[in-house]
């Protein structure tokens, strides 16, 4: 029988606001001491109130908006109750049946092996609430123990719930990389999966195909990558899979992505809505967001990864895969538009984006990627890459010295200017002294002349080889090629 996957995903992202959700510790917590952002409120203690975070509000309607959601009028937050040890107060504020964002969607281009094409998944809701305390858990200790750090606890927190519409893992994929991308073009989160700032659990189940019916599903937790989630999603239908073709039931239960052994395993039964018994907390007052302050908002929101792609086709005339690339962050669509406009060659700009295109996407991002680095963090500036693209327009540097300068560039921090000026990179233009190296070239490879002479014109190519390594590459290549063929005509008959 064949099935069909549906798969809906939970996405947590972490607001990236000074404060936490509901006091006013700071919310740089990842780098601080055990328990040193915290007060009386995001301990839990008795009589301690809390008070709403206005910028996690608007962070949150912002996202809204960019998902295309209806933002209602009137909101308010909840109590959900469940006892954890990472729970300080015994409950969570969250918001359950009033959020701040309902019924939107994100386009994605779906799964070609699937023939969807590209279409709209579905956003349920997006609401705030507040993020947990962390547990380390020493279980290989003589005793073993665990440990509570309350330092995230209070955290904003915003859930942005899919419906299920996912049809496959790869569609879960690229759902979640549009998504990761929209937080950080709205600046609303850095998005840092690392330090669990954008998580994500997924609902799994499925049915026969053409049933309009859903399976029983289970929600999947402890994914820490776009490869995890892939990874994990393809397991667990195939699991479901074995388990209904050799007679079994699906269980409605929460598992967990084991990364070192590639499967997921039960942690608990999955709860239901009524099992929180959700009610309004009593120490917040309800939201009126008012339409003028959502117009506000709408009207600021920055220009977005699928628009700033198709400007850049129209602008820049890019190709598609160029153009996706480039705005895959907006750090990098920020950094090719910074150099874009630093290049001294207005006569083509086309030419000149596509050469800044190929260097950040070749060798710039070889080195990034090397180093485990963001273009965030890029030693390089792009005024440090715009000039060492003029050293090659106006002859200065070879395309081969400029990869070497690159390197020392991003290695030093220096300018492609002082490195060239120091090391005496600089290209060699002067005829005679190429011509002093070719005629070296052609005396030390006689073979390589006879080839040539005989018909075969790629022996110039070793030749020409042959002169930039006498030259150190600093030879001016085209120059030199030419010069090897005109040395090598000489010898005809």
């Amino acid at each position: 029988m064949e099935y069909e996957t549906v798969i809906g995903l939970e996405v947590h992202v972490q607001l990236d606001t000074r404060s936490k959700m509901f006091c006013g510790c700071p919310a740089d917590y990842q780098a601080a001491e055990p328990n040193t952002r915290t007060c009386p409120v995001c301990l839990g203690l008795p009589g301690a109130l809390p008070v709403i975070n206005r910028r996690a509000v608007e962070y949150t309607v912002m996202t809204g908006l960019a998902l295309h959601c209806r933002i209602p009028e009137f909101t308010k937050f909840d109590r959900k109750n469940y006892p954890y040890p990472d729970l300080m107060k015994g409950y969570q504020i969250s918001q359950y049946d009033l959020p701040l964002a309902l019924n939107g969607h994100l386009e994605i281009d779906g799964d070609p092996d699937l023939e969807y094409g590209r279409r709209p998944i579905g956003v349920e809701r997006v609401h705030l609430e507040e993020d947990v305390a962390k547990m380390q858990h020493f279980p290989d200790d003589a005793e073993g123990y665990s440990l509570v750090d309350v330092n995230r606890s209070g955290v904003p927190l915003m859930e942005i719930v899919s419906k299920p519409d996912l049809r496959s893992p790869e569609e879960a994929r690229q759902y979640l990389t549009s998504l990761h991308s929209m937080v950080q073009y709205l600046g609303v989160s850095t998005g840092n999966m690392q330090d669990g700032n954008f998580r994500c659990d997924a609902n799994v189940s499925i049915r026969p195909a053409g049933s309009d019916t859903l399976g029983t599903r289970t929600e999947v937790k402890n994914m820490n990558s776009f490869r995890s989630v892939f990874m994990a999603l393809e397991y667990e239908v195939e699991r479901q899979r074995r388990v209904v073709e050799d007679g079994g039931t699906v269980v409605q239960e929460t598992r967990g992505w084991v990364e070192d052994r590639g499967v997921t395993v039960s942690q608990r039964s999955k709860e239901y809505a009524h099992d929180y018994r959700y009610f309004p907390e009593p120490d917040l007052p309800p939201l009126n967001v008012g339409s003028e302050w959502v117009d506000r908002l709408q009207s600021a929101l920055p220009e977005l990864a699928p628009q700033r792609k198709a400007r850049f086709q129209e602008e820049y005339e890019l190709s598609e895969y160029d153009a996706d690339q480039l705005t895959v962050s907006r750090a990098t669509a920020d950094y090719f538009e910074t150099t874009a406009a630093l290049t001294t060659d207005t006569t083509n700009r086309p030419a000149a984006a596509k050469e800044i295109a190929n260097w950040m996407t070749g060798d710039l991002s070889y080195l990034l990627n090397q180093d485990h680095r963001d273009i965030a963090d890029c030693p390089v500036t792009p005024g440090g890459l715009s000039e060492l693209l003029g050293l090659i327009a106006d002859g200065t540097l070879s395309t081969s010295l400029a990869k070497t300068v690159l390197e020392q560039m991003y290695a030093t921090g220096a300018s492609a200017p002082e490195i060239v000026r120091e090391q005496g990179l600089a290209q060699i233009s002067d005829t005679a002294a190429i011509e002093a190296a070719v005629a070296e070239a052609i005396a030390a490879n006689p073979k390589a002349v006879a080839d040539y002479l005989s018909g075969k014109e790629t022996a110039a190519r070793f030749l020409m080889g042959q002169v930039m390594r006498i030259t150190k590459g600093q030879a001016q290549p085209e120059l030199a090629l030419q010069l090897v063929q005109a040395g090598l005509d000489a010898k005809r008959p």
